[in-house]
Parts: C-alpha cells; sequence; structure tokens
C-alpha cells in the first residue's frame, strides 16, 4: 500500500502501538502534530464509533483546506476508547476520560468506581474495555473498526505497566490486570490492538 496514515492522537504510547501493528501496511504513520493538523475537535457523539468519525472527519476537513496535493493519498484515522461496567450501567463508557472531570487523576476514578462497586460480587463486576476507529479513506469513504477485551473490575489497583483504568481492570485468562500484562501481551489482547488489526485488515482490501 502507498500513502500515509495522519492518526488524531498526541499520545506517544499510542501511537508506539499504532505504527506496531499497522507498520507492515507500507504507509507512511503520522500524528496530527506530526502532520501539523492540529485542530479543535469537540467529541459530542453518542457512541465510541461516533467519537472516532467526529476526530477523524475534523482532522480530515483541516488537511482538505490546504488544498496540499500530497493529501491526496492521505488516510485519517481516529479512536476512541473506554470502559463500560455492566453492574454500573455501562458507566463509565464514552465519558470514560472525561469521568469526575477530565484534570482527575485516574487514581482518584478508579477508587470512585471501586467504591461504587462495593459489595458487589465478581461474578457482577464484568465490564469490557472497548475502542472504535474511524478512518477516512482517500476516496472519501469512511470504515469504522471496533475491538473489545472482556474482563471484570477488581478491588484494589495493582500494576505499574498501564494507565489510565488499566490497574483496575482484571483479565480472568491471564489472572491480573492489564497494568500487570507486559507491553507485548497487552498489544496482544488490547482493544486498540484488536481495532487496529481489524482496520489494517478493512485497509488491505481497499487500498493498492
Amino acid at each position: 500500500m502507498k500513502g500515509t496514515i495522519i492518526f488524531a492522537t498526541g499520545n506517544a504510547g499510542k501511537m508506539r502501538e499504532i505504527r506496531e501493528i499497522l507498520g507492515d501496511t507500507g504507509l507512511k504513520i503520522l500524528s496530527m502534530k506530526e502532520a501539523g493538523a492540529e485542530t479543535d475537535i469537540v467529541e459530542d457523539g453518542d457512541s465510541f464509533e461516533a467519537n472516532a468519525m467526529i476526530k477523524a472527519k475534523a482532522v480530515a476537513r483541516t488537511l482538505a483546506e490546504r488544498n496540499d496535493p500530497a493529501c491526496g493519498d492521505v488516510i485519517v484515522m481516529a479512536d476512541d476508547s473506554g470502559l463500560e461496567i455492566d453492574a454500573l450501567g455501562g458507566e463509565p463508557g464514552i465519558y470514560s476520560a472525561r469521568y469526575m472531570g477530565e484534570d482527575t487523576p485516574y487514581s482518584v476514578k478508579s477508587g470512585s468506581l471501586i467504591e461504587r462497586l462495593a459489595g458487589v460480587p465478581d461474578e457482577r463486576r464484568t465490564a469490557r474495555f472497548v475502542c472504535a476507529i474511524a478512518a477516512v479513506l482517500p476516496s472519501g469513504d469512511t470504515v469504522v473498526t471496533r475491538g473489545v477485551v472482556e474482563g471484570r473490575i477488581g478491588y484494589e489497583e495493582l500494576g505499574d505497566n498501564g494507565f489510565g483504568y488499566d490497574p483496575i481492570f482484571y483479565v480472568p485468562e491471564y489472572g491480573c490486570t492489564t497494568a500487570q500484562l507486559t507491553e507485548e501481551e497487552k498489544n496482544r489482547i488490547s482493544h486498540r490492538g484488536r481495532a487496529l488489526r481489524a482496520m489494517r485488515e478493512e485497509l488491505k482490501k481497499r487500498i493498492e
């Protein structure tokens, strides 16, 4: 495949994962900052898929406004992800990053969720990490993929290898939280990794 992927993120850790999983496509991969395509984005969708598409389309518009011929082979991608807890009716869901305020430390957010689950037994602490990835192709067509990893909410924060809600998200098949997994293990099972691999297959079908 030829061309460039511009991903609507400034997160260095996320970009490492994206480059690792999409590296074999042959496409050049840049963050929107590296591409000089940063723009203000209002994420007001009602689903992970909707918010991912809002971000991808906003960056695509920013690039189109340049009238740069080099943008002709650009694929713009964006993701939206979060944690859904069944016993809390799917909360925090699409508001995962904004739960209790965007500037609130995740240790405080996680502590609040654990408190809200006080007395809830293991079998009802089921939860999942969800990631939707949206792409705007050079043709103007759009593609959305989704990745999910199932688990449950633990009783305390464990592990130092993750971020966000990783220290409270327990994965039964590994017997630990996602913050206790190695980077390789996490990439293999992560919701973003699964969505990225699904996107890679979609791109292979659609892009020469």
